[in-house]
């Protein structure tokens, strides 16, 4: 499919609503006029693009910054709005055995990181708040739940070193039930000052940040895998004793490296069932390379060798100065956020796009992207409003709606079936017979059967 007409596939794909918000940078819904998603642009789709949905948190100078869930098209599956600060690591985890949503915000007045993690189920409601111990403040990088029901969340902390404010690396592991603080970790004492390569600031005031973590992992063998942005190195930490077990790249690396395998400024670093590494390298910010890239590296912890499998860029190129990331697919495709720049893009296993979306208007940008199944049932009702003789209706959240069913009659308690159309996108369009005085819909299922009904609207 050529790039002109899927330009033209997107500019289709705008909301049934289009003359009241067409160039508006947000979607506009009648039905839901209190959300205002920025609309996404479609560059590439194949048929090979995996199914699922793609997740992403808008934030910056969106319109509404939100946790924000996507179909392939770029339509809007589900939007919760918080404010343009947005949320971070938007995702799909399990917890306590069943399918959750969660995603870290907060962001005073003052700047500082709150560090507030959230957990909400497939009803969209709120399940806990998780918070790390110790009187410590979460950041935005990671909040991770494991096989066991602990969380791994980054800390931001400050600390005094010799005559300097150093924001260090740590990390918390916590029992999501009880909040009981089970591992802690501080990269002050474990890992010098002078292995970053961030500039260290002219003006002693200003605090250095010097290591910068932005991801935890539990390795194999149940020790914990660290990536630190600043230091362009990963650090195998020891879960008994803390100890830095092994540095893979940066400064002081006990690998070598081969061919291509050099990286900078990397984010989200992962161990994959087969024992590869995926991350994202950033390669900015300073520029050390010409674009971002999708890493798999085969890591040979025995010898300390370090192998590029695969590199995943983008055309035309992108240099990602912060955020980002590469999502594995159990299909074998990857899924890569391109932080700072707003792009998500597919790739086959062998580095073909197979799907390639931005958002709409500059300066917005999510921190990371991913794709997961979600089968999401909403308590609400479906919402519906009616503009002359349209009614508009939508249901935010619910994934298992295949057509809507009009329902009509004279008397609101009354109403009959009058026909049905099939779901298209977010909100869908119906137009209404003259004599017809009160109106609902009924969302229907795959099989036909009823999931909910709205409340009914009076004609003006």
């Amino acid at each position: 499919m050529k790039r002109a007409a899927l330009l033209l596939g997107a500019l289709a794909l705008l909301p049934s609503s289009a003359s009241a918000g067409a160039y508006a940078p947000f979607r506009h819904f009648v039905s839901r006029p209190d959300l205002k998603p920025p609309r996404v642009k479609l560059f590439t789709l194949t048929r090979y693009a995996s199914p699922g949905y793609v997740f992403i948190a808008p934030k910056k100078k969106a319109t509404q910054g939100g946790p924000l869930i996507i179909d392939n098209r770029g339509r809007v599956i589900w939007f919760m709005p918080v404010d343009r600060r947005g949320v971070t690591d938007f995702r799909v985890q399990h917890y306590r055995g069943k399918r959750v949503l969660t995603w870290w915000r907060g962001k005073s007045a003052d700047n500082k990181r709150l560090g507030r993690y959230s957990i909400y189920d497939s009803s969209y409601r709120l399940i806990k708040y998780v918070r790390p111990g110790n009187g410590l403040s979460g950041d935005m990088h990671e909040f991770k739940i494991t096989a066991h029901n602990t969380a791994l969340m980054t800390l931001s902390h400050r600390v005094r070193v010799k005559t300097r404010d150093v924001l260090e690396g740590a990390f918390q592991e916590v029992d999501i039930r009880t909040g009981r603080v089970l591992f802690e970790w501080h990269s002050v004492g474990h890992v010098a000052l002078t292995e970053s390569y961030y500039r260290l600031p002219r003006n002693p005031d200003h605090t250095y940040d010097y290591f910068h973590i932005n991801t935890i992992e539990v390795d194999r063998d149940g020790n914990f895998l660290v990536s630190a942005r600043n230091t362009h190195t990963i650090y195998k930490i020891n879960r008994r004793t803390g100890a830095v077990m092994w540095r893979l790249g940066g400064k002081r690396s006990d690998f070598e490296l081969g061919r291509g395998v050099a990286f900078g400024w990397q984010h989200d670093v992962r161990r994959q069932a087969d024992g590869t590494l995926t991350m994202f390298d950033n390669e900015a910010a300073p520029k050390l390379r010409k674009q971002s890239r999708g890493l798999v590296l085969r890591v040979d912890e025995r010898h300390r060798t370090v192998a590029l499998l695969h590199s995943f860029v983008h055309t035309p190129p992108i240099l990602a100065v912060d955020q980002g990331n590469m999502q594995k697919l159990a299909n074998g495709h990857y899924l890569v956020g391109w932080g700072h720049q707003p792009y998500v893009t597919e790739f086959g296993p062998h580095g073909k796009p197979l799907l390639d979306l931005r958002f709409g208007r500059v300066g917005v940008d999510s921190y990371r992207a991913y794709r997961f199944a979600w089968v999401g049932r909403p308590r609400d009702k479906p919402t519906v409003a009616v503009e002359g003789n349209t009614l508009y209706t939508s249901w935010n959240g619910a994934t298992e709606v295949r057509s809507w069913q009009l329902l009509g009659g004279s008397d609101k308690k009354k109403l009959r079936p009058l026909l049905a159309v099939p779901k298209t996108g977010f909100e869908a369009t119906i137009a209404l017979p003259a004599d017809v005085p009160w109106v609902a819909v009924r969302a229907l299922d795959r099989l036909g059967r009823s999931l909910a009904r709205s409340a009914a609207v009076g004609r003006a």
